[in-house]
């Protein structure tokens, strides 16, 4: 890790899923946390802390609701990605038992993560800002009704125990987090290594724009392994989000984005940064 760091910032409250993703990336730095998205941003570009790390999708829940919208305003880059394993605890006071709950309280995505648990025991659900808050609140109230959705590592720091683990519905639930920084930090290409390249685009108002702005990546054998669109305030499709394989380095990327230039009206390159491990272990 380049020693030019020291501070990394996070949305929620200590002990959130997100401050689990920067003990996991990057165990060395001190963590910020900020009290939304958009505050994680402003951090970094007002240099109060060197970092962002920010969840933009989950496996389950889908893409992460504002994060997009925030990135090609952010004026920050994308310098790596972090998949983090999601594993639900239900937390209690200490001394309470599950038999005591009578609620739950978690993070809006959290609670349907555990339908199959929840409702099997019959838990009324509450949705609050972060599972890092539903810990928190719980310690403050001392109430052994009351129960929390959250991690491990939540328990650990509010002083909670653990009524029981892995309640997430589905094994695989997985959240994939970037990585920002104030400047662009692109990395040498090394033979051994994946590489993603991220940027934003928007098309040209002409007939099947996209697919033409698109089809040098096909040609050149560019891997595409995210496509999103945005719409503008007129509710038109114009600006779209991709990731693809490769270092921009790398000629049959150059060639590509040469093609996507002539057929985009604005093309913001957001980063090139190593592909995950995690990847690796994905199925074909």
């Amino acid at each position: 890790m380049n020693k030019e760091y020291k501070t990394i910032a996070f949305q929620g409250m200590p002990g959130a899923y997100s401050e689990l993703a920067c003990q996991h990336a990057y165990p060395e730095l001190k963590t910020v946390p900020c009290v939304s998205f958009e505050a994680a941003f402003r951090a970094v570009r007002n240099s109060e802390a060197d970092l962002a790390i920010i969840p933009i999708d989950n496996s389950l829940a889908g893409r992460v609701a504002d994060v997009h919208n925030l990135i090609p305003n952010g004026e920050l880059y994308i310098i790596g990605e972090h998949f983090q394993l999601i594993r639900h605890c239900l937390l209690g006071i200490p001394g309470a038992k599950l038999e005591d709950l009578t609620d739950v309280h978690s993070h809006v995505h959290a609670i349907p993560q555990c339908k199959r648990f929840i409702d099997k025991h019959g838990l009324s659900k509450h949705v609050v800002a972060d599972t890092a808050k539903a810990a928190a609140d719980v310690k403050k109230w001392n109430d052994k009704s009351q129960g929390a959705i959250s991690s491990e590592f939540a328990a650990d720091i509010y002083g909670l125990d653990i009524l029981e683990k892995d309640i997430q519905d589905a094994a695989h639930n997985t959240t994939r987090f970037l990585v920002f920084a104030p400047e662009a930090k692109i990395p040498d290409r090394v033979s051994h290594q994946k590489y993603l390249t991220s940027f934003i685009f928007e098309v040209r108002n002409i007939p099947a724009a996209l697919y033409k702005a698109l089809g040098g990546f096909a040609t050149n054998g560019v891997q595409m392994v995210k496509l999103e669109s945005y719409v503008d305030k007129h509710f038109n499709v114009a600006r779209f989000y991709a990731d693809v394989e490769g270092h921009v380095d790398e000629a049959s990327l150059q060639l590509a984005f040469q093609e996507l230039n002539f057929f985009a009206k604005r093309v913001l390159m957001l980063g090139t940064y190593p592909s995950h491990a995690f990847r690796n272990s994905i199925d074909p």
